[in-house]
């Protein structure tokens, strides 16, 4: 999918996630040397677009937090008990509450993200990167887009020596695909 000129009217309606053609991940650096890259497996979200009002779209977003993966067993049996308690905080959720135009495909979505039942506000960097149909005549549009927390700030740490090893900065990325609704 490509970004052609479109008339922003035309993204007007409700679009649920393409979970087989979305990616929502992370980004930590670990000793300060190397970065973990990791991603989740199962989520599902919607987003209402209204082209000729931005500040009225909205998004929601519910992810598995045992879905978590970096390819490496006993660091995600780690981040998932320890750092998430996914037994006890099954859902990392996301729900927008504004939407502000910065350009003519990018915006700033603020909304409350809650992790370990912490909910704080995050500003997120959002690109519309697509929209058009697909072969099958189903309208989609590319979100991309992500921002950088603190961790400590949701009570997602271990111990003490935990500070030394991960840095409390995370950066949470998305590149998604979704799909208008009938």
């Amino acid at each position: 999918m490509s970004l052609t000129p479109i008339d922003l009217a035309e993204l007007t309606g409700a679009y649920a996630l393409d979970t087989t053609q979305s990616r929502i991940g992370f980004v930590a650096r670990h000793t300060m040397s190397t970065r973990v890259r990791g991603r989740f497996e199962a989520y599902e979200g919607d987003v209402l677009l209204h082209g000729d009002h931005p500040s009225t779209s909205g998004a929601r977003l519910t992810i598995r937090a045992s879905s978590l993966q970096t390819h490496n067993r006993q660091r995600d049996d780690q981040l998932r008990s320890t750092f998430l308690d996914t037994d006890n905080h099954p859902a990392i959720t996301f729900a927008s509450t504004d939407v502000t135009p910065t350009g003519e495909t990018t915006y700033k979505v603020t909304g409350d993200l809650t992790m370990r039942g912490v909910t704080n506000p995050v500003t997120l960097d959002v690109q519309l990167t697509a929209a058009e149909s697909d072969a099958q005549g189903d309208f989609r549009v590319g979100l991309q887009g992500g921002v950088t927390i603190n961790r400590n700030d949701w009570g997602v740490n271990w111990n003490t020596a935990t500070s030394l090893l991960v840095s409390p900065k995370v950066t949470l990325e998305f590149d998604v695909i979704a799909v208008r609704q009938p």
